[in-house]
């Protein structure tokens, strides 16, 4: 074994987000200390999902088979749609257990900085389907951000004409905080979306 491989892998796993150096290269040596069948495992995982990974043809989640598991099970609730950015946030949407419904991603949020317009996004996708699928409630659950913000407002506008239900996820404190280590941004939205006891 020459240093070599090591430092190649070291290298490919910098190229994951959040990964520095050090912890590549704990990663790396983790690897070599694992049995081979694991490790092997580990890289038969991630060729599979680059051979097989495709986006589901109704909702753009990430799936192996079309259409995707959530769309294709009947149990889902098909009038309510949760809007999100990235199939990695159904996952953790998915981990709340609260929400029965279907899911559309529109794989990005606006930037016009960035030159990611409206067309760039999955926008025309979902206005069919909210168009065609008696759909009654659009959720918007973009991210709590500039460009999430512009991306349900325009959502919003663009959707107004079909006359759909169309709300955003609340945000504001996390459950165990407290109020003196919020910052304004966060605060403000707490107290805005504030309900009834």
């Amino acid at each position: 074994m020459t240093q070599g491989i090591i430092e190649n892998l070291i290298t490919q796993f910098t190229k994951l987000p959040g990964i520095g150096r050090k912890t590549a290269q704990r990663l790396a040596f983790f690897v070599l200390a694992m049995p081979p069948e694991e490790a092997k495992g580990i890289a038969r995982a991630i060729i599979d999902v680059k051979d097989k990974g495709r986006f589901c043809s109704v909702c753009f989640n990430i799936t192996d088979t079309d259409p995707c598991g959530i769309c294709s099970d009947q149990s889902r609730d098909r009038s309510a749609i949760c809007v999100v950015e990235e199939p990695s946030n159904i996952v953790a949407v998915e981990k709340t257990r609260s929400f029965r419904g279907t899911y559309h991603v529109l794989l990005g949020a606006l930037s016009p900085v960035d030159g990611v317009t409206p067309d760039r996004l999955k926008i025309t996708e979902l206005i069919r389907r909210v168009q065609s699928d008696n759909v009654r409630e659009i959720i918007l659950a973009t991210n709590p951000n500039t460009k999430g913000e512009i991306t349900a407002r325009y959502i919003t506008e663009v959707l107004k004409p079909l006359n759909v239900k169309i709300t955003r996820i609340a945000y504001g404190l996390p459950i165990g905080s407290d109020i003196e280590f919020a910052d304004e941004v966060t605060l403000t939205k707490s107290i805005e979306g504030r309900r009834e006891m």
